[in-house]
């Protein structure tokens, strides 16, 4: 996943609304967003390691995990798409998870994960310690939790205008189809090269090899409402699915 963006709000009618862009490789098999049976988990499912990006269950206990851009960092021996299954699957409180997940960190690849419930919301890092979220607007790419990527101040600023207006999905999935690089001179600089930052540093990224599968607009509280969008390589939508309970 590259770019999560999310308003965290105790205490308001709807505490809780993300917008994601998970990028991949097309080839890498997945299957869309559903109810895994016999459990009450929504999630998207990894079909090469068995794991997902993004889950909520029924009761908005929700987990997301993006990889950290570091191509000197080693490997892990378990696939990070382990870790939003097992806070769904644990009784763990997000903090406590945060924490272990951190501490079991040298088993996966580098990553970033965040993991919530209607109260709590917890960022945990292999590269920096877990720390509890504060309510506001947060950006989380393949950096650091609100590290000023251009892709991440961009789709902020755009979240922050449509604060005042009434919560519509469609606006926020459209929000996030963003294919503009950012300048060259304001981009970071993970050891990729120029050329692969600039490519990298649209908030959705289009080519035939990589590029962003879906988009998911998930708004916890109240009515709880997941929808997500799929897309095929050139960017054109291939469907649309829309859950609430």
């Amino acid at each position: 996943m590259c770019l999560i963006t999310f308003s965290f709000n105790p205490g308001s009618k709807r505490f809780l609304l993300l917008a994601a862009n998970r990028d991949e490789f097309h080839e890498r098999p997945a299957r869309p967003l559903a109810w895994w049976s016999p459990e009450a988990i929504l999630a998207g499912r990894d079909e090469q390691a068995g794991g997902t990006w993004l889950a909520v269950d029924r009761s908005g206990r929700w987990a997301a995990v993006t990889n950290v851009r570091d191509p000197a960092a080693a490997g892990g021996t378990r696939s990070r798409g382990e870790l939003p299954l097992g806070f769904l699957r644990s009784d763990d409180t997000p903090e406590a998870y945060a924490l272990w997940a951190q501490s079991t960190q040298s088993e996966f690849g580098p990553f970033n994960l965040l993991v919530g419930d209607p109260s709590t919301l917890w960022w945990a890092s292999s590269q920096a310690p877990a720390c509890a979220v504060a309510p506001g607007i947060h950006t989380l790419s393949n950096g650091a939790l609100d590290e000023a990527w251009p892709k991440s101040t961009r789709i902020a600023a755009r979240l922050e205008s449509l604060r005042s207006k009434p919560f519509e999905i469609n606006p926020l999935l459209d929000l996030m189809h963003d294919t503009e690089p950012a300048e060259d001179q304001a981009l970071p600089d993970t050891g990729v090269g120029i050329n692969m930052e600039h490519f990298l540093s649209s908030p959705f990224i289009v080519s035939e090899r990589y590029g962003t599968r879906c988009t998911t607009v998930m708004a916890l509280g109240g009515e709880h409402r997941v929808c997500e969008r799929r897309f095929e390589p050139s960017a054109r939508a291939l469907g649309q699915l829309d859950y609430r309970w």
